[in-house]
């Protein structure tokens, strides 16, 4: 059985799914999410192919996207759905990373990019928003697709994130053996900065994340699953997320020994 195109994660917050096919075969699938603000006012997380059950949720919770007062890109490189999406809703602002506005500059961007605080400012009442340290953003290679910008939202004790953390639920019968697998996007050692210090920058930010996934309940990951609440006996996500990061720590000791 398939995915659902739109999980009702709790007080506010919905997370849509949809496929997204690499060379036309392999189902990579991507998501965005439906915020709803404290104002009464809703967001959207990313964008991805809406299908007609997330459209009927759009519009009804947005009156026909009449209350629908942004969208927030997240990932430089996730710009695909973005200018289908933007024609959907065109009333909405547009909020994107500077990639988002080289690859679309007649779209009518905000001036704040989603990965500087004066954006994170505007949204604080219902998000907070975490940046990776210590890698490049936007890496020349347009293949290294690890920084994106998380969002975290306290009301319904979620974390919507795109490539920078992996999150794949395993089918049958491989879930006999292993449920799950969390981890950070394998592309990290490629977009460390190469300079001194740029490790010792990234572990910092990992020690920060640690702490701020500890009240969180629910992942909503772009690609393959996500995850909401946990079963009986299964770890919290903040330990689960430490372990992921416990697991690069050899990656960065190499990065350390090269670059200082």
């Amino acid at each position: 059985m398939g995915q659902p195109s739109v999980v009702e994660v709790g007080d506010g917050f919905w997370n849509l799914r949809a496929p997204m096919k690499i060379g036309g075969v392999l189902d990579v699938r991507t998501h965005a999410s439906l915020v709803r603000r404290r104002s009464g006012k809703y967001l959207l997380l990313d964008a991805c192919a809406i299908s007609p059950e997330a459209r009927r949720l759009i519009d009804e919770q947005t009156n026909g996207g009449e209350a629908l007062e942004a969208m927030l890109h997240l990932h430089p490189f996730h710009t695909l759905f973005v200018r289908k999406l933007h024609e959907a809703y065109p009333g909405a602002k547009l909020y994107g990373t500077a990639r988002h506005r080289s690859q679309a500059p007649d779209l009518a961007w905000q001036p704040e990019t989603t990965d500087q605080p004066d954006l994170h400012a505007l949204f604080a009442e219902d998000l907070t928003f975490s940046v990776p340290r210590g890698v490049d953003f936007i890496p020349e290679n347009q293949n290294l697709h690890f920084s994106s910008v998380l969002a975290f939202h306290p009301a319904s004790r979620t974390l919507h994130v795109d490539d920078t953390l992996n999150y794949v639920r395993f089918p049958w019968p491989i879930r006999v053996f292993k449920a799950d697998m969390l981890g950070l996007h394998p592309s990290l050692p490629r977009v460390l900065e190469r300079r001194a210090g740029a490790a010792r920058d990234f572990r910092a930010w990992t020690e920060e994340l640690v702490l701020r996934v500890r009240p969180i309940e629910n992942l909503c990951a772009a690609h393959t699953s996500f995850q909401v609440g946990r079963a009986p006996g299964d770890p919290p996500l903040h330990a689960r997320v430490e372990a992921a990061v416990r697991g690069i720590e050899p990656k960065l000791a190499a990065h350390e020994r090269r670059w200082g």
